[in-house]
């Protein structure tokens, strides 16, 4: 396939773009400069441009330059356009096949962590699961992620009879130092599950993206495979939902 071919002005322009949205906040003209590879002078044409079209505003105190009211539109309109569940749907065959397990998406429902979608394992190993699922909140990866990620009120609201219990605060507080939750032979015998969070722009859990699999088969260590697989594909979801990599 022969490769497309662009407008390299605007490429060089959009690095100035692209080191915003990395840092994240307004910058001298120097610095953003420095960032996106190019010298002040070169960097200010591009700059003035973009802020005629209300991509970039420049503060008029500390002379730093900023998103302009364009690019926060067009954030705004991108969050809109992407579905969480459905953009984590059509990753799922290729999550079943990179990881060997089946695999699932966990919402938060009113009842708790519910599965919305599987996709089987491509091995002859299947676990029996069914969509409208809730998953327990203690005995599953899923239950176990979002209560490490919500905040307290919401998980007792959908689960009243949960017990946040000394053992129970350390293993959540695991399951955000390491960014996954995982169980061996937990809510059934010689199944293991293993659970990567997705968030949105603002931060917040909005699904859980699990591999389910027999305990024998399926390596549920941090530096694992199917561990690799779910946290590079939840971090590409959460980067399409506005979360940023800090997250």
């Amino acid at each position: 396939m022969n490769q497309q071919r662009g407008i390299q002005s605007v490429e060089v322009g959009g690095r100035l773009l692209l080191a915003l949205a990395d840092v994240g906040r307004p910058m001298a003209l120097k610095d953003l400069a420095l960032a996106a590879g190019m010298s002040p002078a070169k960097a200010h044409p591009y700059l003035v441009s973009f802020g005629k079209l209300g991509l970039i505003a420049q503060d008029a105190a500390s002379g730093h330059y900023g998103l302009g009211p364009l690019a926060m539109q067009l954030g705004l309109i991108s969050l809109q356009q992407f579905d969480p569940v459905r953009l984590a749907t059509a990753r799922l065959p290729g999550l079943a096949l990179a990881t060997g397990q089946t695999v699932a998406i966990a919402v938060w429902g009113n009842r708790g962590a519910t599965i919305v979608r599987i996709e089987e394992a491509p091995s002859a190993v299947h676990v029996n699961m069914r969509h409208g699922t809730v998953m327990s909140l203690r005995g599953t990866a899923s239950g176990r992620l979002f209560a490490a990620y919500l905040a307290r009120d919401a998980v007792l609201a959908a689960a009243p009879e949960a017990r946040f219990d000394a053992a129970f605060e350390r293993e959540l507080a695991a399951v955000r130092r390491v960014g996954l939750a995982h169980t061996v032979d937990a809510a059934v015998p010689g199944v293991s599950a293993l659970a990567a969070p997705v968030f949105d722009g603002s931060g917040a859990i909005v699904l859980s993206l699990t591999a389910i699999g027999a305990t024998a088969a399926l390596d549920v260590s941090a530096q694992g495979a199917p561990a690799l697989a779910l946290r590079r594909c939840a971090a590409e979801l959460s980067t399409l939902l506005g979360a940023r990599a800090a997250a």
